[in-house]
């Protein structure tokens, strides 16, 4: 589906280039000429903002590698030298921290509206496979950059979640060592994630360009769900995306810097503002806010295995939702059972973020776990039956004809 370049080299030097290593066309053909569905909306351009947040992500942290020092009794006090002595180190650091969040504010969207709008299903279920690999890299980063801080909560959370890894049968004790570097969360255990943590955010530029390349074999889905019919479907990617996705990524950047100017410790936990003490357990460890749906089904099983276990199902059943969903039918807009349960399985994942910020006790651990089993019943139970008894609306006959359908009414009213 990738779009017939027309790149025509006039320089000596690109024609030079062009006949040894033909990459000018190739992006012409990509990023230009792409044939693209004339109806997306703007939940589409939520692609191009995780593009920028990567890029802003691995720029500034390579800049805050070069005055960090990845050892317990230096890795406080440095990230305190680079806010206090750095020449905009405070900014930089700011842009890095927020940044995670914002990359994880605009996956989840990107998530959501693939499993709206039905973008896993056939031909397109590698897409989503590749774009699930990235999240979970992006987790694994996210984390092991949490705990550089060697704050409070840094160092807690990673004896919590590195401690998990125990209660796996047989190889938990192997894993465990591995991971610690020793007996315990200490300084073997922060230069292992520190170089984790360096290393994944490459590893994720890379799954990236494979999200990139397999989604231009099928090319994009669209709001209606429904397949190309011929080039009266389509416009080129540049200029009429690339136009709509640069403002959509300026109107993310006024966000994301309300946030690193006006409110850049809103989304932190106050303990790791205090440098990590072994002698000292906060009262309540809990994760970044972006984690908190799948330590809420970790906290909600009572067996430590068993909550591992359920944690890891989590994560892993979302892979399996191109096979899972079995209705034929791509777009919710044409599903109305499937409309109303994907808007409870959005509620439900808002109460398992708020559960997991909460203290495993009380009315908050049965919520939880009411919770959990709606996460599991909607991808095993729920999924499967609608494709099965659901009755969807009709669909269009093009996507030529239902935007000039809609131009038509917007004209007449």
């Amino acid at each position: 589906m990738s779009g017939h370049s027309e790149f025509q080299p006039t320089s000596a030097p690109v024609k030079w280039l062009e006949r040894r290593l033909p990459i000018l066309s190739l992006m012409h053909g990509a990023a230009v000429a792409f044939p693209t569905p004339k109806n997306l909306n703007y939940w589409w351009t939520f692609g191009g903002i995780l593009m920028f947040c990567l890029g802003v992500q691995i720029i500034t942290g390579v800049i805050l590698v070069m005055h960090f020092t990845p050892h317990v009794d230096m890795a406080f006090s440095s990230v305190e030298h680079i806010m206090r002595d750095v020449n905009y180190g405070w900014l930089i650091r700011y842009i890095h921290s927020n940044g995670a969040s914002m990359f994880f504010l605009a996956v989840y969207i990107h998530m959501f509206r693939g499993l709206y709008y039905g973008s896993y299903k056939e031909p397109r279920e590698l897409i989503w496979i590749l774009g699930m690999v990235i999240y979970v890299l992006m987790t694994a980063a996210a984390f092991f950059g949490y705990v550089l801080v060697w704050g409070q909560m840094s160092f807690w959370g990673a004896t919590v979640i590195t401690n998990l890894f125990g209660a796996i049968p047989l190889v938990g004790d192997f894993l465990l060592s591995l991971l610690w570097g020793g007996f315990s969360v200490d300084n073997p255990t922060l230069n292992r994630l520190f170089s984790l943590h360096y290393l994944v955010p490459f590893l994720i530029a890379g799954v990236v360009v494979l999200h990139i390349w397999a989604l231009h074999v099928p090319g994009n889905n669209n709001p209606l769900g429904i397949d190309v019919k011929g080039p009266q479907d389509t416009v080129t990617f540049h200029p009429y995306y690339t136009i709509k996705d640069t403002f959509a990524v300026v109107m993310f950047m006024i966000f994301f810097a309300l946030f690193v100017f006006y409110m850049p410790n809103a989304l932190g936990e106050p303990d790791n503002y205090i440098e990590a003490n072994r002698l000292s357990t906060p009262a309540h460890i809990v994760p970044e806010w972006y984690l908190l749906p799948f330590y809420a089904i970790l906290r909600s099983i009572p067996d430590k295995l068993l909550g591992v276990i359920a944690m890891g199902i989590a994560i892993f059943v979302l892979f399996l939702v191109p096979w899972l969903d079995t209705s034929k039918v791509r777009s919710a807009r044409f599903r109305p059972l499937y409309k109303q349960f994907f808007w409870l399985f959005l509620i439900d994942a808002l109460i398992l973020g708020y559960i997991g910020a909460k203290p495993a006790e009380g009315m908050y651990l049965v919520i939880g776990r009411i919770a959990t089993a709606y996460y599991f019943l909607h991808f095993f139970i729920i999924l499967p039956v609608l494709g099965l008894v659901e009755t969807p609306k009709p669909l269009p006959e093009s996507i030529s004809k239902s935007v000039l359908d809609k131009s038509a009414a917007g004209k007449a009213a």
